[in-house]
């Protein structure tokens, strides 16, 4: 705990959104939905080309394990002290203090503000997939779609006023989440069979393995790691705990199977000339093609609110007016307003950098990495130490220092990957 008890942050319930009321099951399908995000059609390109075969397989088996093993000691810390710590920065301030409170809070800002840019960005590629299905003439710029997309994200995120409203949406998530993974399955294995020679050869010099492989690693950790597990908590029934795991258990089994199926039979059928974004390597009918990027892009709408649920929450909570149902009119032009505001930053800068892998890597260098792997371990050292032999202690200061290293590793490789990209591409790129 914090030594000097002024300094410990006061930790509180109060919320404008609603807490404790969904089941395990409901949580479990939120995690998946994150989990098979739009994201799942870049993995072929960003995980399993610069790692291989054995590479990525293992470290995508490895990545599970490990975040899995994170998550669950995250999601025991739940109640330390006799309060639920509805949010991550709660949790640190309440361990360490307000200086910790404030350097996680602006860690976890920097992941979610990512990961919903990197949203935003394959929603602009859906459409401008569809666009080029339909008119291959140039009109119709990757910037315009995202644009768009973010307009369709706003009006999405004025009408669900908290997380645990998503509900029925979480159902149509995993249906257009089935809809463009089967397809991009079904349609890879067609070309795969039909395209019997293939280059699984790693690409690059060697300097240019090394940096990949690295941000290949962010990628495994991206993969599976929302950073806002105790604000998903936050939303389960009572027993805090029990209920988490079993939803943590669904995310890491079941739940992961569609990720694994996509992944490897896009590097399959098309080895190391795979897009980055998968739906553009396949052949097929144009209308299936279209339903893909349709389930694609409407998916992808809802998964970015869940990502940005925890700004909404402090937005709402901080300046809201307190007053009145969700849907009083004062109350949705509030949304419309800090909202709006917002996912106008994330659109701007998808489109002045839409560079979907690097985002990807530094996402997990800067945010992921010290969110999951590191903080979590050392939290839990720090509330369980008195109870845990020698041999575990020196396990999770193995995760500490471990992943502090590798974080910085994998930042520096994804500012290299991001300054290539950036002396290849422009501002607002149509790529």
């Amino acid at each position: 705990m914090a030594d000097d008890k002024s300094d410990t942050v006061q930790v509180s319930e109060d919320t404008a959104h609603q807490i404790s009321i969904d089941p395990w099951y409901q949580v479990g399908f939120i995690l998946t939905t994150g989990v098979n995000s739009a994201y799942v059609l870049g993995y072929s390109a960003s995980i399993m080309v610069p790692l291989g075969w054995i590479g990525g397989t293992c470290g995508l088996i490895l990545a599970a394990a490990i975040s899995m093993y994170a998550n669950a000691l995250l999601a025991h810390l739940h109640e330390v002290g006799g309060k639920r710590h509805i949010r991550y920065r709660d949790l640190a301030g309440h361990i360490y203090g307000r200086k910790m409170y404030s350097l996680t809070w602006a860690l976890q800002y920097v992941n979610l503000f990512m990961i919903n840019t990197g949203l935003i960005i394959l929603a602009g590629q859906a459409l401008k997939a569809i666009y080029v299905l339909f008119r291959d003439d140039g009109v119709l710029k990757l910037p315009y779609c995202i644009a768009l997309s973010g307009f369709v994200c706003a009006l999405f995120a004025f009408g669900i006023p908290y997380l645990s409203a998503l509900r029925i949406w979480l159902g149509l998530s995993t249906v257009f989440s089935l809809i463009y993974i089967m397809i991009a399955f079904v349609m890879s294995l067609r070309d795969g069979i039909t395209t019997p020679a293939k280059d699984y050869t790693i690409p690059g010099s060697h300097s240019d393995r090394i940096f990949t492989t690295i941000g290949a690693v962010a990628n495994l950790v991206f993969a599976y790691n929302t950073g806002m597990l105790p604000e998903i908590q936050a939303t389960i029934r009572p027993p805090v705990v029990k209920n988490m795991e079993k939803a943590l258990w669904f995310q890491f089994t079941v739940g992961s199977l569609p990720l694994y199926a996509v992944t490897f039979m896009g590097y399959w059928a098309y080895g190391s000339s795979t897009s980055s974004y998968l739906l553009n390597s396949v052949k097929g009918p144009i209308w299936i093609k279209t339903v893909a990027n349709l389930s694609a892009f409407l998916q992808t709408v809802i998964a970015l609110h869940i990502f940005a649920s925890p700004m909404y929450e402090f937005l709402d909570t901080r300046f809201g007016s307190g007053h009145g149902g969700p849907f009083a009119i004062h109350n949705i032009m509030f949304r419309v307003g800090v909202r709006g505001g917002y996912l106008t930053v994330n659109t701007l800068v998808a489109a002045m950098l839409p560079f979907l892998g690097d985002f990807m890597s530094l996402t997990g260098a800067l945010s992921t990495f010290p969110l999951t792997f590191v903080l979590a371990n050392h939290m839990y050292l720090t509330v369980k130490q008195n109870k845990m032999s020698i041999f575990r202690k020196c396990w999770h200061w193995l995760n500490v220092v471990g992943f502090s290293c590798l974080s910085v590793a994998a930042a520096v490789a994804a500012v290299r990957l991001i300054t290539v990209d950036y002396s290849t591409y422009h501002l607002f790129a149509d790529m």
